[in-house]
């Protein structure tokens, strides 16, 4: 992976393959809509034997001069989600792929999570002893305070079909209980040129890193969007997004920044090759991805 100015960028898979149903997904998928991007989207973005979007589930690690950082922590392994097939008590090569990529758990200095769905806050924690207990032993974990809150049983009131109490409980609770954990709000620089963002929609409490090094800028933009195919549809809200309407809103005014400023599209689920520079399109947007 290209560096952003001086910042070193490694991406830790999870899992990748056609893995989303296109209209579970995104409702508004149609195959007349797209079908004059399948010149594109295929085989890369779009599998036509299943019929499925071809996604990725992956991290990503900023090594800047003062920290190591890593943004999103996928599904994790052993952890009970029998409401997510793929899920549960998976057995992925996450931490494999994070030592083959040079690092340790202990070389972590910060965990950010975008946000507290089940496939970004996995490998918070691990399985001890019987007990979930802090992967990264050195590192403070940045949670959203809106998020926390929003996704706490102890407050309730949070969408069944996004998370459940088990995936809180064994995966950010234990990190809160070690006193690792840091809530933030607003804008929060973790060092010159590392900035979190608030970018609420997919929940309420959705957060978005940007880096920016020399004259070279990304934004690691979670679940803002899922799929390519949203550039040109911005409008096309994921299924999962719990505040539509905002959701659309701040995916528009994320892909404006990206066009505007060149700033490189991090996402988190996006296929090889993962990332996207935004041009405009029309009233919409289009991907140019790097070789």
């Amino acid at each position: 992976m290209r560096p952003i100015g001086d910042i070193a960028i490694a991406r830790i898979e999870e899992l990748s393959g056609p893995v989303f149903g296109p209209e579970s997904l995104i409702p508004d998928w149609n195959l007349a809509a797209v079908q004059e991007h399948m010149h594109w989207l295929q085989p890369g973005h779009y599998d036509a034997v299943s019929g499925n979007l071809v996604g990725s589930f992956h991290s990503w690690l900023l090594k800047t001069r003062h920290h190591t950082i890593l943004v999103d922590t996928c599904v994790g392994n052993d952890k009970d989600r029998p409401h997510f097939e793929r899920f549960h008590r998976a057995r992925h090569p996450w931490m494999e792929n994070l030592r083959a990529a040079g690092f340790a758990p202990e070389d972590i200095d910060i965990v950010m999570c975008t946000h507290l769905h089940v496939d970004h806050v996995g490998w918070n924690t691990r399985l001890e002893n019987g007990r979930w207990v802090p992967t990264f032993p050195k590192a403070r974990y940045l949670f959203s305070r809106a998020d926390r809150d929003y996704w706490d049983p102890a407050t309730g009131g949070h969408s069944a079909m996004a998370m459940n109490d088990v995936i809180f409980n064994d995966s950010v609770l234990p990190v809160i209980e070690s006193g690792q954990a840091d809530l933030v709000e607003g804008i929060h620089e973790i060092e010159a040129g590392i900035e979190i963002h608030p970018a609420p929609g997919h929940t309420p409490g959705n957060i978005i890193l940007k880096a920016a090094s020399r004259d070279a800028r990304g934004i690691f933009a979670g679940d803002c969007l899922h799929h390519p195919i949203q550039l040109y549809h911005p409008e096309w809200n994921a299924s999962v997004d719990e505040d539509k309407p905002l959701a659309h809103k701040t995916r528009r005014a994320l892909l404006e920044e990206c066009a505007e400023r060149h700033s490189l599209l991090l996402p988190a689920h996006f296929a090889a090759p993962h990332v996207a520079y935004i041009k405009r399109a029309g009233n919409a947007f289009a991907p140019e991805f790097p070789s």
